[in-house]
């Protein structure tokens, strides 16, 4: 897969700002739920007006290398997951918290704290393949559908995203996943992490990564349970996850192609690249 070589200047960043709450999915999403189903246009639509919302909330990195070495990243795997043509967009929040979320329609946000904790471009690109599979998968529509046919009203608002959470005025992005999104079932965290295998592996890069991810992640939650709440509260994690995880790699290890990327120069560029915009 190609990838983008990394210069040596300095990146820019941007501060926190105050950032207040907005009621994610709005009226948008009502509209929808009125209607016979979910469709693609629908799920796109939802996700760019929310994506609008979020980019106005959250401080983006700006740099324009960084960027495009997350968007290429991204856009490798999609293009071996997505069978719908969705336009996909990658963005980099310019935040020290570890977190990492999908909008319906294609649109990725990864936090910086995130990608200074993957060590290896296959620990990046397995985070990638999860939320790429929530998109896929159709997770969100799928429950805002169920929620259409159950005639749950306006309590949808309250069961798919924070708005009633007392909460909700805390920082946008330490409740990325379910402010704008279904909070999801462990069956789709599950699967997620399933179909992300098979899409990193497509795009030439070892699958080991989600696990190793995933190890990485528990063992940081042992010694500073606070320090990722705001990831563990968008993403249950349980050993049996990694579990799963390690036992799908091992039941198609025969079939794997040779010569699959773990790491290598380029991701290391863009980790350091992002250093000088860590806050004390």
């Amino acid at each position: 897969m190609p990838y983008m070589r990394l210069g040596t200047s300095g990146a820019t960043g941007t501060v926190l700002p105050r950032i207040t709450w907005f009621p994610a999915f709005g009226t948008l999403a009502f509209g929808f739920l009125a209607s016979c189903g979910i469709s693609t246009d629908d799920e796109v639509a939802i996700g760019k007006e929310n994506s609008a919302k979020v980019e106005q909330q959250l401080p983006i990195v700006r740099d324009p290398l960084a960027e495009r070495y997350l968007d290429s990243l991204g856009q490798a795997i999609a293009a071996r997951a997505d069978r719908r043509g969705l336009t996909w967009r990658f963005r980099l929040v310019d935040s020290d918290e570890v977190n990492a979320f999908a909008l319906p329609g294609g649109f990725v946000y990864v936090n910086r704290g995130l990608v200074v904790r993957a060590a290896t471009v296959s620990e990046l690109a397995g985070v990638l393949g999860h939320e790429i599979g929530h998109v896929t998968m159709r997770h969100s529509a799928k429950q805002m559908e169920k929620a259409q046919r159950t005639g749950l009203g306006v309590t949808v608002l309250c069961t798919l995203t924070n708005v009633c959470d007392s909460q909700a005025g805390r920082a946008i992005v330490q409740v990325g996943g379910s402010a704008i999104m279904a909070r999801f079932s462990r069956a789709d965290e599950l699967e997620a992490d399933s179909v992300a295998v098979g899409y990193v592996t497509d795009a030439g890069l070892d699958p080991d990564g989600i696990p190793s991810m995933f190890r990485r992640l528990m063992e940081e939650r042992d010694r500073s349970p606070d320090v990722l709440d705001s990831f563990f509260g968008t993403h249950p994690l349980e050993e049996d996850r990694v579990q799963q995880a390690e036992r799908l790699i091992a039941a198609t290890e025969s079939d794997l192609p040779p010569n699959l990327v773990k790491d290598n120069e380029p991701y290391q560029q863009f980790r350091a690249r992002l250093a000088p915009l860590a806050r004390p």
